[in-house]
């Protein structure tokens, strides 16, 4: 494993660490099988198992992606929201992290 997938590992392995009702692992697992994202988007959908904010979930987003840097953000135009995607390269790596630390 190159080194930067082996610190990404660690730092997922930490971030699940780190959870304590299930959130983090809710929205980390949402992106992965959504694949790609808005706030809104991920916010309808973690809201139907947690009652969270939008602004945690928003911070959630940015979160994972400065620290754990598995997302790619982009946006379409300066009125758009923000679209937040699972970078090809991370993809293998979280989905084995989920798989292999039990919820």
């Amino acid at each position: 494993m190159k080194p930067e997938r082996t610190e990404i590992c660690s730092r997922l392995i930490r971030f699940l660490a780190m959870d304590t009702d299930g959130l983090r692992r809710f929205i980390l697992q949402s992106i992965v099988e959504a694949n790609e994202v808005t706030v809104i988007s991920l916010y309808t959908i973690v809201t139907e198992r947690f009652e969270v904010s939008q602004r945690v979930v928003a911070s959630m987003i940015g979160y994972i992606c400065s620290r754990l840097g598995i997302l790619h953000v982009s946006r379409a135009s300066y009125r758009s929201p923000k679209t937040y995607s699972l970078r090809e390269e991370y993809a293998d790596l979280a989905k084995s992290v989920l798989s292999s630390r039990p919820s």
